[in-house]
């Protein structure tokens, strides 16, 4: 390979490997438990989550049925509502529809760090494991502190 073949290389590969190399270290996905949905059981399993762990998150997966239950709502009346004949209407209607999508995300974010924070040492880092195994953001919390159980007599 002559001098002007590896330039024209360093100048072609260096930034592209660059651009996959950052895209994979910044634009990771958030790691969801997705509370809530259809995986409840699987949760419970890969966790070992106790009985009180267990009723918060169906208590919190019941909250955020109804939370995007009202969004979804909104969602519909928008669609149903807002002018979609140019161009420029259905870009409104697009970022109109984000702001909404971003509020359902942010609310199951909101969800998942509320279940995280009842995740004792041990529990936490087992999600840590798994995000980071699935190329995946982890959401940040400090886990619970498990209380010894251990009574001792007097």
């Amino acid at each position: 390979m002559n001098l002007e073949t590896k330039i024209m290389y360093s100048k072609v590969i260096v930034p592209f490997v660059a651009v996959v190399l950052f895209s994979f270290s910044g634009n990771a996905q958030d790691c969801t438990l997705d509370v809530g949905g259809k995986n409840s059981d699987m949760l419970i399993k890969v966790f070992q989550m106790n009985a009180e762990q267990i009723a918060k998150m169906e208590a919190l997966g019941a909250e955020l049925k109804i939370e995007t239950k009202v969004i979804e709502d909104e969602i519909q009346k928008l669609f149903d509502n807002h002018p979609q004949s140019t161009p420029e209407e259905l870009t409104t209607l697009s970022e109109k529809y984000k702001v909404f999508q971003l509020k359902i995300i942010m609310a199951s974010k909101a969800t998942d760090k509320m279940l995280l924070s009842s995740f004792n040492e041990k529990q936490y880092n087992r999600y840590l494991e798994l995000c980071y195994e699935a190329v995946r953001k982890p959401i940040k919390v400090l886990p619970a502190v498990v209380k010894d159980t251990i009574v001792v007599p007097e």
